[in-house]
């Protein structure tokens, strides 16, 4: 008799207590009409402050699919992510948000592109940002131009971290053990066929983002940083042309001094031009300390993230890595 085949639909969670009962209507629903297919529900707790943990052990009691790992802080949803591909067991990986903004619906047809279309991870992406704030969007829009240029991992306007992924992708993700992780640079750096479905934005069904403009903003960055070594390569460039301007000045201020004899004209400009070049100097220390920093974390060799309650059954580090004796 043929083995079925098991995905693992992993849901990172930061305080969803009030949307996780309909998240997990819909999913299971979804399940059902999936019926030569194996399921599990791996809820991974972000170190919430609310009830969304003792939300996850009522599911858990209720359902024998139903996996959780809680953390024992909050570590980050990259954490979250991390921790659910590398405790998966399925032989494909879904990752989702409980908050409803990625369509169940869209499974049974990722499951058919993996299993019967030839392709290695189905994505998803929003064709429009609705009930998104103007600005917001333009950002956001504009860090995908300016990343898709500066780095060679090709990341999809609207791309939304809600996919399915066999095996191999799985285990190409966890080999990139880096702590300062950036998901969507991740996903398209190892490269791998790919499909990509498209849909409307989508409001939360309840509770609130816990993404304001300012985590986004640095977020930004540290995928820019993480993916890119061209803000050093523009620091240098700068510091070249400064370089080269002084120069150039140098030699006006000699001539102009040999021709009309006034060397001290022209202090307040001189002052401007001091204070321009020193701001010049400290964007470019600062992001050279960025990358310092990143590199600094990276060495410490810390992990990504702590466990304070399970019920995943701890695979062995051989198989983990994906070999055995």
């Amino acid at each position: 008799m043929r083995r079925l085949d098991k995905i693992t639909v992993a849901v990172p969670c930061y305080n969803e207590e009030p949307v996780l009962e309909l998240f997990f209507k819909e999913i299971t629903a979804v399940a059902a009409k999936m019926p030569g297919v194996e399921f599990e529900f791996l809820f991974i707790d972000d170190g919430s402050r609310d009830g969304t943990l003792q939300k996850i052990l009522e599911l858990a009691n209720r359902d024998s699919r139903v996996k959780y790992i809680s953390f024992s802080r909050n570590f980050g949803k990259e954490a979250g992510i991390y921790a659910g591909l590398e405790n998966a067991s399925g032989d494909y990986v879904v990752i989702m948000d409980a908050d409803l903004q990625d369509p169940p619906a869209l499974l049974p047809e990722m499951y058919r592109a993996v299993t019967q279309e030839g392709y290695d991870c189905v994505g998803s992406r929003r064709v429009s940002r609705k009930g998104e704030p103007p600005i917001r969007s333009f950002f956001a829009r504009m860090f995908y131009r300016i990343i898709n240029r500066m780095s060679d991992a090709q990341i999809v306007d609207g791309a939304r971290d809600f996919q399915m992924m066999n095996r191999q992708v799985v285990e190409a993700i966890l080999s990139m053990g880096e702590y300062n992780r950036f998901s969507k640079g991740i996903f398209g750096w190892i490269g791998y066929k790919k499909k990509w479905l498209e849909y409307e934005n989508i409001e939360r069904a309840a509770g609130e983002t816990k993404w304001s403009f300012w985590k986004l903003f640095l977020y930004a960055l540290e995928g820019i940083v993480a993916f890119s070594t061209m803000p050093l390569v523009l620091s240098s460039v700068f510091g070249m042309l400064c370089c080269a301007l002084a120069l150039i000045m140098i030699i006006v201020v000699i001539v102009r001094t040999l021709v009309f004899g006034d060397p001290t004209s022209g202090w307040p400009s001189l002052v401007c031009i001091m204070l321009l070049l020193s701001g010049i100097q400290m964007l470019g220390i600062g992001v050279v300390g960025q990358y310092l920093a990143k590199t600094y974390l990276e060495t410490k060799h810390r992990p990504i993230y702590l466990t304070r309650l399970t019920n995943v059954e701890k695979k062995p580090k051989k198989e983990r890595d994906g070999w055995s004796d």
